[in-house]
């Protein structure tokens, strides 16, 4: 029983190993490689990179930006912010003739990274039910919205960028669950 314990540890660290590992696997070698960053004088230069995060959020009470206000806040990860938290605050615009799609937009959001550095985010689009096909079942209801970068602080100052949205809610928890994948420009080298 000893060794079947020992040998399930070792195959779940393994798995971890290999399920983070894709997450930043071709930005940081990229990174290491200075394929990104200052030119060869050192010079500081804007560079377009992958951008990917994850967030798990949690809904807040209301604030008193407009009648149906939303409040989330994360944490989770992503390229370049590493461990960090995300901070959403958008008004529920209205719904579909049909029902089945709540529009959102207003939004205030922004990324913090573990060092004070902030990434300003702006999003808007439409929360659907039912659920795809390809979503599992505990999946409530879903967006897929494109998301913009507009500047931030820190290292982020100018940033610009975007993408898309790969977000739900579930049966299974109270939280939001925010997946995003999109690029990044930013300033890269000696400042």
């Amino acid at each position: 029983m000893k060794n079947f314990r020992k040998l399930l540890c070792l195959v779940f660290c393994v798995s971890l190993c290999f399920a983070c590992a894709d997450f930043n696997e071709d930005v940081t070698s990229d990174l290491k490689s200075g394929k990104y960053g200052s030119d060869k004088d050192g010079d500081v230069k804007m560079v377009t990179v992958p951008f990917k995060a994850h967030y798990l959020g949690t809904y807040m009470p209301n604030g008193d930006k407009c009648d149906a206000n939303i409040i989330v806040d994360g944490v989770g990860e992503g390229t370049h912010v590493g461990v960090s938290t995300v901070h959403f605050d958008f008004c529920i615009l209205g719904a579909s003739a049909g029902g089945d799609s709540i529009f959102y937009g207003n939004t205030y959001a922004y990324i913090l990274a573990d060092n004070g550095d902030t990434l300003f985010i702006t999003v808007e689009g439409a929360v659907v039910s039912p659920p795809l096909e390809d979503h599992p079942d505990y999946v409530v209801n879903y967006w897929r919205d494109p998301f913009e970068i507009v500047g931030g602080s820190g290292r982020f100052e100018g940033a610009t960028g975007g993408g898309w949205s790969d977000d739900y809610n579930s049966t299974e928890d109270n939280n939001s669950h925010h997946y995003w994948e999109g690029t990044i420009t930013m300033l890269k080298g000696k400042r």
